[in-house]
């Protein structure tokens, strides 16, 4: 059911008001909601409500919705992404009830005599238009799903060290039954007890091409946000499901996992063969190794570049050094911020600084290529960097796929 003229008009009408108060009405809206319906925590990253994220993103949706309420279109990459989180997690249509009456009620706290009726009913109208949106795509996906459309139990098969803070652990299914098939850079969710007494859910990439008896997941320790001044220095918010994977859970634990979903992947239904180029950083490795067996295992004569930055170890180093040694369509830049006395220019580095495209050559980024894939992973300011810098080499903004666990956006001016 559409929205009238004069109803979009009133949701437009709001969008300065949204501006200054979004996040006051967002996080209005999850203390009260989660209040009123504490079981929803087990749906919500306790980190991020604590540190404002969560409120932050939701305040995203909401402004990116008002404004393009007259050409939702636009916005089918946002929602694709919120689809395939909201199945990763288990979110059903039951979930859309609560939500709206909480949203619309923070609305009316907030905006105060602004909500008249009027644009009380618009803004009702624009909300259900959203959400039969995301269920009808999210029915698609579970049905995608077929018989795992809600969580399974897998036991830890294996943890296995990649460098100081980032480990891989190896999943197999506890029903032994075939697992299927995902496309390379798609993530599963992992759900654990947490330790406020509610589920708590993270969203892992898978870091292996598609196997039929284990799923491998790479994590990263999660100390939180630094915070240092001339005395001391602390950390604030540190994660909870990657800290105790890695410090409490070892071969044998049990733990709950989704399907695969994500809609970050190389398709790998599509015989192009042109270039591709993998930009990570961290643990942001994570979905490019996936991807790179994957291309290495049924497309060996596709040129792949793949360009990574480390503080330190570089997760995998003799795995993407074997890739490169055997396949002379594999190009690696590693960028290194601190060397070890064992690290040679040109074997295991390539440049002793933060990573800097501009130093690639435009060779390895296949810049003269007007179909290459660019894919990049890592911390948010860092694919903001690099999607900035392609922009600026006339990549267009349909060839540069991101990876994002939240349900917000970069500041990305092409997205």
């Amino acid at each position: 059911m559409a929205l009238t003229y004069q109803q979009s008009k009133l949701v437009k009408d709001t969008i300065p008001a949204l501006r200054e108060h979004g996040e006051k009405i967002t996080t209005i809206f999850y203390k009260n909601m989660l209040r009123d319906h504490p079981e929803l925590n087990n749906y919500f990253n306790s980190v991020n409500q604590k540190n404002g994220r969560q409120p932050r993103a939701l305040t995203s949706v909401i402004l990116s919705f008002a404004s393009n309420i007259n050409h939702i279109s636009e916005l089918i990459p946002k929602f694709e992404r919120m689809c395939n989180k909201h199945c990763s997690l288990g979110i059903q249509p039951e979930h859309y009830e609560i939500v709206g009456k909480y949203l619309i009620m923070a609305f009316t706290e907030v905006l105060g005599p602004a909500m008249t009726p009027q644009v009380h009913a618009a803004w009702e109208r624009a909300y259900w238009l959203l959400a039969k949106m995301l269920i009808g795509r999210e029915a698609q996906l579970y049905r995608d799903f077929e018989s795992w459309s809600s969580w399974r139990k897998f036991k830890i098969d294996r943890v296995v060290p990649e460098t100081e803070d980032i480990y891989s652990f190896y999943l197999v299914p506890q029903d032994g039954k075939k697992l299927p098939k995902f496309f390379p850079g798609q993530y599963i969710s992992l759900r654990v007890n947490g330790p406020e007494g509610y589920f708590q859910s993270r969203q892992y990439s898978l870091s292996e091409s598609w196997k039929p008896d284990y799923y491998r997941i790479t994590v990263k320790r999660d100390e939180g946000a630094r915070y240092s001044n001339s005395v001391s220095q602390s950390y604030f918010h540190p994660g909870i499901v990657s800290n105790l994977m890695i410090d409490s859970m070892p071969a044998g634990t049990m733990v709950d996992v989704s399907h695969p979903a994500g809609e970050f992947f190389l398709d790998i239904n599509n015989s192009s063969n042109v270039p591709i180029v993998l930009i990570s950083a961290g643990v942001g490795v994570a979905p490019m190794v996936a991807i790179a067996n994957e291309v290495v295992a049924t497309q060996p004569n596709r040129p792949i570049s793949w360009i990574h930055g480390s503080r330190k170890s570089v997760p995998f180093e003799e795995h993407i050094t074997h890739l490169r040694r055997t396949n002379p369509n594999f190009h690696t830049n590693i960028f290194k911020t601190h060397l070890a006395g064992s690290d040679v220019v040109g074997v295991n580095y390539n440049y002793d600084f933060r990573m800097d495209l501009e130093k690639v050559s435009p060779e390895d980024l296949h810049l003269n290529h007007g179909g290459a894939e660019y894919f990049i992973c890592g911390p948010e300011q860092f694919m903001m960097e690099m999607s900035d810098y392609l922009k600026s080499q006339g990549v267009l903004s349909q060839r540069v796929h991101f990876e994002l666990f939240s349900t917000g956006d970069l500041a990305f001016k092409h997205q």
